[in-house]
């Protein structure tokens, strides 16, 4: 289901039994049963996720997603080939790649149907990845070296995503909405549980995640990331995590 969670990385949940309890103002109670409704929603289904972000994202809002090392462009895995459809900005791909490139080679090696998952994207902060792409009919050779990436989605994104989403399989196994609590300053924290099955492999696993809402005065959420136990999830998954 997890296309609903916005993750980085992984940190301790005790951040969120420290934050004020007991002085919330009305306002505060709004916003928390706002976050614990929006967190439900996303677990709940495509529907619910939609309607939510629609009703009550404001219009100049921020997602944060993933953070991770790479090149920071994204490809349509039901099309042939694999064609660059997104960039995200500042990202190592910024500087190389333009939306319509096509891959043909990847580390000197060319890319097929069969092997075009596990081409050489991967590795350490700074390496360079060689590779060749057909722009305007034309093959081009390009560097690009890896790098942080940051995915910052605005509201309009996030429902392009959220349309794009299989409805069938979004929906969590199961989730509980265990805590939440509100900071000096007025954000809110949403402690869930939830377990979600793997449509690939069929696995089923099991994740904490703790959601972090900011709100503008009219009660619209104006900022939303989680923080979430990715880890533990992939080793669930029979994953190992190595150097």
């Amino acid at each position: 289901m997890n296309k609903f969670k916005i993750t980085f990385v992984l940190a301790s949940f005790i951040f969120v039994a420290g934050c004020s309890e007991g002085t919330s103002t009305n306002s505060n109670k709004s916003n928390e049963d706002l976050a614990m409704a929006w967190v439900e929603a996303g677990y709940t289904g495509k529907t619910e996720a939609i309607e939510m972000v629609t009703k009550n994202m404001a219009e100049d809002a921020e997602v944060l997603g993933d953070r991770y090392v790479g090149m920071g462009f994204i490809w349509n895995p039901d099309e042939s080939g694999m064609t660059v459809t997104y960039i995200i900005p500042e990202s190592p791909a910024s500087k190389a790649l333009e939306v319509g490139d096509s891959f043909v080679e990847v580390g000197g090696v060319r890319l097929t149907s069969e092997n075009r998952n596990s081409l050489g994207f991967r590795g350490k902060p700074g390496e360079e990845v060689s590779a060749v792409v057909l722009r305007d009919g034309a093959e081009v050779a390009i560097s690009v070296a890896r790098g942080a990436v940051r995915q910052v989605s605005t509201k309009i994104q996030v429902l392009e995503n959220f349309a794009e989403g299989d409805a069938e399989n979004w929906a969590a196994d199961e989730f509980e909405v265990m805590e939440v609590s509100t900071t000096e300053d007025g954000v809110v924290w949403v402690l869930s549980w939830s377990k979600f099955t793997e449509v690939a492999s069929g696995l089923t696993s099991n994740a904490y995640t703790a959601t972090r809402f900011e709100f503008n005065d009219a009660g619209q959420v104006t900022w939303v990331a989680n923080l979430s136990e990715d880890r533990f999830v992939l080793e669930q998954q029979g994953y190992s995590i190595t150097r």
